[in-house]
């Protein structure tokens, strides 16, 4: 299988990388393949969405995953295929666990349990949006690095599949002073139509998330992703979906980050939609190191 070159059609070739294949010789595996990355290595986003969609493809009918939780193991070969073997945990009378993990050479790079559960009534209210800017209204990665050529540019600005917004300006090549709080929000939308597949658009949530869930670590230490010598890599994850979400309409996220420590540094966010209704909430766990 052929992946379609994501410069061309970014989320045509997410798509298509999550459109796993069933082994028939083995109940609940899976195969997926990779989109190419700069640096050679998995995208953490794409393997926790495949892993999610391995899991979503063994639960009975009309659950959907109200929450993850996901450690990264170790570094996967965006050239070669990842399988992904699915446990089933338990099935109730209203919610069904399911633990994947993803392996590559024999051993896993990613190990996650999800819950997910069927449509109920119940106590209803959600926090609020803070009043911002229209992503109308806000720079694109394509226009901080439009004039960029790098290969991280290039993928930023035209080959990821999220087109993201930075509401208080983005931190690529610069950031503001050391001592922030490192508060920042972010729309974020896909740059072209997902079909109506609401467990696809949770998966793609849990994909487009992962560019920028650390990027308050950064903000907050004064550090644009251009640092020289900076290291980052995901470590955990964890994700709730309160309703139903569309990642080809805009989304905003709100983030923080209360804690750095140790070389690891804890992104959280809260995502509502363009109405203002709150749809889902995230924490991150990375590495993070900078030179001296």
């Amino acid at each position: 299988m052929t992946l379609p070159d994501a410069s061309h059609d970014p989320v045509g070739a997410v798509l298509r990388a999550l459109d796993l294949t069933a082994d028939p010789s083995e109940p609940d595996t899976f195969e997926g393949l990779s989109l190419p990355q700069p640096q050679g290595r998995v995208f953490g986003g794409q393997v926790l969405a495949q892993a999610l969609l391995a899991a979503g493809r063994t639960v009975p009918d009309g659950r959907l995953p109200h929450s993850l939780h996901g450690y990264f193991l170790r570094p996967g070969d965006d050239s070669a295929p990842i399988g992904f073997a699915v446990e089933r945990l338990r099935d109730g009378r209203s919610f069904s666990a399911r633990r994947t993990h993803a392996l590559q050479g024999g051993a896993p790079i990613l190990s996650m349990i999800a819950s997910f559960q069927e449509r109920q009534p119940g106590i209803e209210y959600a926090q609020t949006p803070p009043d911002v800017p229209d992503p109308e209204e806000v720079g694109s990665a394509l226009d901080a690095l439009g004039d960029v050529d790098h290969p991280m540019a290039r993928f930023w600005a035209q080959e990821s599949a999220f087109d993201l917004r930075h509401v208080d300006g983005s931190i690529y090549l610069r950031a503001g002073a050391q001592g922030s709080q490192g508060d920042q929000c972010v729309w974020a939308r896909a740059r072209g139509p997902v079909p109506d597949d609401q467990l696809l658009h949770r998966a793609l949530l849990a994909y487009g998330c992962d560019q920028i869930m650390l990027e308050p670590v950064l903000r907050r230490a004064g550090r644009p992703w251009a640092t020289p010598g900076l290291s980052m890599a995901s470590l955990d994850h964890a994700m709730w979906w309160h309703r139903d979400v569309r990642v080809d309409d805009w989304l905003l996220f709100v983030q923080t980050s209360p804690s750095a420590q140790g070389g690891r540094g804890l992104g959280a966010a809260r995502v509502f939609d363009r109405e203002g209704t709150l749809v889902a909430s995230i924490a991150q766990e990375g590495m993070v190191r900078v030179p001296d």
